[in-house]
Formats: structure tokens, sequence, C-alpha cells
């Protein structure tokens, strides 16, 4: 069993902005609003849409919860085909168990990890209703050919940007680039609210209605259907109106204030957690330059990385195991995200087997491992991580840090 005392752990709850979030919380714990009222939540909304250039911004209570509401504005039918990528946390595919739809899993690029578009043609057919896709890591998604050929075929495209706050595709943020678009607020991501929270984006202002009577303990306006009668209460004279619905009911799902305050305040600090990402995926990338064995994950050059997730490819599969634990007797942390979801057993069940998605399933079982990159490391952390790399590589090496190299394939700009 490895050992789980690290001197590098894979990532720490906190803060940049310490001082600004205990202020907010104090006012908070101080002020004599009632419980159901404020504006925050109104106000973390707002803000959030304009900081990815969306036209909503729907708050709930996670990031799971934002999928799972987000996946009902498909409208998914029974027999609906839906495209999906392997390379993803359970929770983003997870929701689709809950529809009579086949799910059709995409295999992805070798290099940046999401889904190869060339893959997602070939997997398109008249009763492709759904795409749900990653951007890995961070490394944003090739969206300008995915959403051509959304609109060509006439299917929704829905990103999960669980890894992308702080990224950039052409200019652009996730979150505006699709359909509609998920966001978790966990302990590990660049902007936490210190606990759990979620968002969706969206520019159909028919689907934010929705959302937030789904959200609420609501029904959903567009399918319910209404059969006012009237009714009393037995032993008294009061009537009330009886509404029969056959739609589907809302969730109370809203968004804390105190979450969304401390998510506002958060706002602010996303491109300073960003920026010590990407300063500490440059330093990791100098490392790797000199070993030919190892290469990290690629952003193309139009996109900006956001480093949620530090990935590198090992030649094989007893190179990346050696590693592995090379670094874990170095006191570093390492992760292997993620296992391929078509593999799991609830997928296994309705019919998914190994070779469905070769590259995924080489890159998880033979190659891939993430190194921790989190903003909250400090300084001494970061020195002790390179220099812990540095020593495993050398010692796979033969004993003998490589001569310097440029990397075949070289990550994009930060």
């Amino acid at each position: 069993m490895l050992d789980k005392s690290y001197l590098v752990p894979w990532g720490k709850r906190g803060s940049l902005s310490t001082d600004t979030e205990a202020a907010v919380l104090a006012e908070l714990v101080h002020e004599s609003t009632p419980i159901p009222a404020g504006v925050r939540r109104e106000r973390f909304e707002r803000s959030f849409a304009a900081s990815v250039g969306s036209r909503h911004a729907i708050s709930v209570n996670s990031g799971a919860v934002a999928l799972q509401m987000a996946i009902r504005m498909l409208d998914l039918a029974p027999g609906d085909e839906v495209i999906a990528t392997p390379q993803t946390h359970r929770a983003t595919v997870q929701p689709l168990l809950d529809h009579d739809v086949r799910v059709r899993f995409c295999d992805i690029d070798p290099t940046t990890l999401n889904l190869d578009p060339a893959a997602l043609e070939a997997l398109i057919t008249p009763r492709t209703r759904a795409l749900l896709l990653v951007h890995y890591g961070g490394c944003p998604a090739e969206m300008d050919t995915v959403m051509a050929l959304a609109r060509r075929h006439g299917f929704l495209v829905l990103e999960d940007c669980v890894h992308a706050l702080g990224a950039r595709y052409r200019g652009r943020s996730p979150g505006s680039l699709a359909d509609l678009a998920t966001f978790s607020l966990r302990n590990a991501k660049s902007g936490t609210a210190l606990g759990e929270g979620g968002l969706i984006t969206c520019d159909r202002d028919d689907w934010a209605e929705r959302l937030r009577r789904l959200r609420a303990p609501d029904r959903d306006a567009r399918t319910a259907h209404l059969q006012p009668e009237p009714a009393g209460l037995a032993g008294t004279s009061y009537a009330m109106p009886l509404q029969r619905v056959g739609g589907r009911p809302g969730s109370d799902a809203t968004m804390p204030e105190g979450v969304a305050a401390l998510g506002q305040a958060q706002l602010a600090g996303v491109e300073t957690a960003v920026a010590r990402r990407r300063a500490l995926a440059e330093r990791l990338d100098e490392v790797l330059a000199r070993y030919p064995f190892l290469t990290p994950q690629s952003a193309p050059a139009h996109s900006v990385h956001s480093y949620h997730l530090y990935t590198c490819l090992a030649d094989h599969q007893e190179l990346r195991d050696r590693l592995v634990l090379a670094l874990d007797r170095r006191g570093v942390e390492i992760q292997l995200r993620y296992f391929p979801q078509h593999l799991l057993p609830q997928w296994r069940h309705r019919g998914h087997l190994r070779g469905e998605c070769p590259v995924a399933e080489r890159s998880w079982f033979e190659q891939h491992l993430n190194l921790p990159c989190h903003p909250m490391l400090t300084h001494h952390q970061q020195d002790y991580l390179i220099e812990a790399l540095d020593g495993a590589l050398a010692e796979l090496n033969g004993g003998a840090p490589a001569p310097a190299r440029v990397p075949a394939t070289a990550c994009g700009p930060r």
C-alpha cells in the first residue's frame, strides 16, 4: 500500500485570498437578513456569467447537481444517442444512467487527452441527440470543429468545465463555447467556495428559466401539465387549489448565500490561482524536457491551459509504475485520473467492452500520471517537488540526469 503521509500532497483545502473571505464570512455571521433572502447569490451569478462570457449563470449546490440539471435540458427521449468522453470523472456521464438512451463513448486524442474530432464524426448517426465533453485537466477541447459538427448534424453540446476555469480557447473562455456548460467549486478547483457548489451557464433564456425552477422546490415549466380543481381540508373552512402535475419536480438545489458570497470573493483571485498553476507547470515541463521517455500533455497553440491537472505520459507501463513508486517513496502524492468510464461496472453492464476506446485505455492502463500542481503548494513544497521529480527520473534513467532536450511535443502558451 502506498504511503498516505505526503510532503507534497495532491491538493489542499483553502484559498489565496483568506483575508477577503474571512471578512465576508464575518459579515454573514453578524447580519440579520432573513435566511431565504439575500442578494449574494444573484450577484455571484451575474459576475460569473460575465467572467466566462455567458448570458446566464445558474448556481446550484454542487457540480454533480449542475450536470444532472444540465442534462435535463437536453430533453432526451428513449432511443436517443448521446456521445461522451471516457476520459473524465464518473459524475460527467453518470446522470445518463437515468435515461433510456444509448451512450456512445468517443476515443481521445493521445496528446491533448480530449475527445478526438475524427473519432467523434465517425460516431454520429441520425439518432445523435447530444455530446458531453470535458476540457481534460484544463486543456480546451477543439471546440470550433466540435460545434461545426454539432450544427451540421443537429445535436446539442454540453461542455463540462470542471477543470477549465481560467483556460482560454482562441481568446474565449470555456463555459461560453457550447450550448450549455457546467462548473464545480469543489475544494481542489481554482475557485472553491471552500467546499461544494456548482454553476450552469447558457445563453438561452428558456433554459435559464427552467433551470431556476428546477433548482427550487418547483416544477419544470416546460413539461408541467396542470389540472386545477377545488379541494378543502377536512374539518376546516380553508380551501386551496389542488394541482395535478404531470411534469418533473424541482430539487431544492439552491446554492447557499454563504457559498455564493465566498464564490464572489474568490472570482477576483482565479487568475492568480491559475497563474500559479501555470508557473509550476513550466517548472515541471523543464524537468521533463531532459527525459525523452516522459511527455507532458500538449495544448494547441491557440489554447491556454489552466492546469487543474498536470498530466504526463510515460513510454510504457513498467516505466510509469516505477515512477509512481519512486515519487511515492519521496513523499510526492500521485493520482491517475481517470479510469476509462466505459469500463466501469455500470457501463459494462450496458454492453461496453475493452477495446472500445483504445487510446483512452492505453493512456490510463500504461502511460499517464498526474503530478501535484496546486496553487496552495508552498514555495518549499514546489522546490521539493521539482527536486524529487528530477531525482526519480534520473534514477529511472540509470542514475544520472539526461542531457537537456527539447521535447517532440511542446506545451502550448501559458
